[in-house]
């Protein structure tokens, strides 16, 4: 199957040099970019299918980084409105434990489906919480995840401390670190997919440093390392964790990321908030990446992650919607504005520009991810992970100086098209094989029931 997206206004490329095209075309042959160019193509055969982009931008799809998908259930929860983080889990836990795999597909399939309609063609997924007997939570998400078709990076998450044991959640969504090992083999074993243009590729990512065993967390550093995939887990989130870590293990976070075999390019760690000089160095030097998620971080009262002295160093920073419980939305596009204004807050106007942000949520997640060379740009022998803007929506009028920073500055609410491996998820606005009205009503029913027990 051959698809030119022809006459494209305006084209981001995303490369190296960040390339910016006008009347542009890119040609996708099955599932691989084939050619990029300007004016008209000249190609050795026709295409099966022309798609205009005449009054379009067009960028590379954006790259999540961290979520929790089954907390798209949750939103909204007035009881934790105004909780900071450790009293809103012990609030949620009491109701996340009832979870099941139906409502991990549903939950799934509603965050995708957000996700992609705000640009997003990859992201990962935290699934940490295993009510006794729900193993197969992890695969009704993968399946979801398949069903819905967007490009899909899970962690088998876990949690091993409970209240008992001086954690946070209850004793019923807690596992063994046997358990949690063994189920971490099965999973890799059963999924993860090591070729180019990989649609699902699994990581392994212990909840925090407050929900499991140091035994746990070296363990899982050496199975990674077993099995050549990435670990991910929170933190240096709130100073209410640094306070736990210097009480209980003597460490600072990042410190007791090295303590237990962490510092390593296989890492990523979503949020970084209360990080120091000396922890971005020391982050820096072992390669580790981040996932930057500033609506949460403002919505619990975190702080404000230092991404602007992260990115001098060269880390390898993407950004992540994180659970919608704590977020209350999936907009990938709202996470790219509020990472740019909120750098401004912190360091001045000239922070971080919509470029950097546009780059960080494509490229810079693909390079997280250590996908950046089958995903993050539109470049020839590339997946056709693609996403273009109808530059004459309400949003953006009067906001044409630049294009190319509107969907950033001028707050875009949804993508108009939404290619990912070469499928058509999304055109002219429209799920091209999702019902979501179908999608809502079935959330909405099981959400109701699971905050009522």
């Amino acid at each position: 199957m051959r698809t030119l997206l022809k006459d494209i206004s305006f084209l981001m490329t995303g490369d190296a040099v960040q390339t910016e095209l006008q009347n542009a075309y890119v040609l996708v042959d099955d599932n691989i970019i084939a050619a990029v160019g300007t004016g008209v193509p000249n190609l050795d055969a026709p295409a099966d299918r022309t798609i205009s982009g005449n009054r379009k931008l067009m960028m590379p799809g954006f790259v999540n980084t961290h979520h929790h998908l089954y907390q798209t259930l949750f939103r909204n929860v007035p009881q934790v409105e105004h909780a900071k983080l450790f009293d809103w889990l012990t609030f949620l836990y009491e109701h996340w434990k009832y979870i099941d795999e139906e409502a991990v597909y549903a939950s799934a399939q509603v965050g995708i489906s957000e996700m992609l309609k705000t640009g997003v063609t990859t992201t990962t997924d935290h699934l940490y919480l295993y009510p006794h007997g729900h193993n197969a939570i992890i695969d009704a998400e993968i399946r979801a995840a398949r069903d819905i078709g967007v490009r899909f990076h899970p962690t088998r998450g876990s949690m091993s401390l409970s209240k008992k044991d001086g954690g946070l959640p209850p004793d019923s969504v807690v596992q063994t670190d046997d358990e949690i090992l063994e189920e971490s083999e099965r999973v890799i074993h059963e999924y993860h997919d090591r070729g180019r243009y990989a649609m699902t590729r699994i990581a392994l990512a212990p909840c925090s440093p407050f929900s499991v065993t140091t035994e746990l967390m070296k363990q899982t550093a050496v199975l990674a390392e077993k099995e050549d995939v990435l670990i991910h887990t929170h933190l240096a989130e709130t100073q209410d964790e640094e306070e736990f870590c210097l009480q209980t293990f003597g460490f600072r976070p990042v410190d007791y990321m090295e303590e237990v075999g962490w510092l390593t390019p296989r890492s990523w760690f979503a949020h970084l908030v209360w990080a120091s000089d000396a922890d971005i160095r020391k982050l820096s030097e072992h390669e580790c990446g981040m996932a930057h998620c500033p609506a949460s971080n403002m919505r619990l009262g975190s702080g404000i992650a230092p991404v602007t002295i992260m990115n001098k160093t060269g880390m390898r920073i993407g950004v992540g919607v994180d659970g919608s419980a704590s977020n209350d939305t999936g907009s990938f596009i709202g996470e790219l504005r509020l990472a740019t204004l909120l750098q401004r807050v912190k360091y001045g106007a000239d922070a971080l520009t919509s470029r950097q942000a546009l780059a960080m949520g494509s490229m810079g997640g693909a390079r997280v991810l250590h996908m950046d060379a089958d995903i993050g740009s539109i470049e020839v022998g590339k997946a056709a992970d693609i996403i273009m803007w109808d530059l004459d929506t309400l949003e953006f009028a009067g906001g044409l100086h630049d294009p190319l920073t509107a969907p950033i500055m001028c707050d875009a609410k949804q993508v108009s098209f939404n290619m990912v491996n070469g499928k058509v998820l999304i055109e002219n606005g429209d799920f091209t094989t999702i019902d979501i009205q179908t999608l809502v009503d079935k959330q909405n029913t099981i959400a109701a029931r699971l905050m009522a027990r």
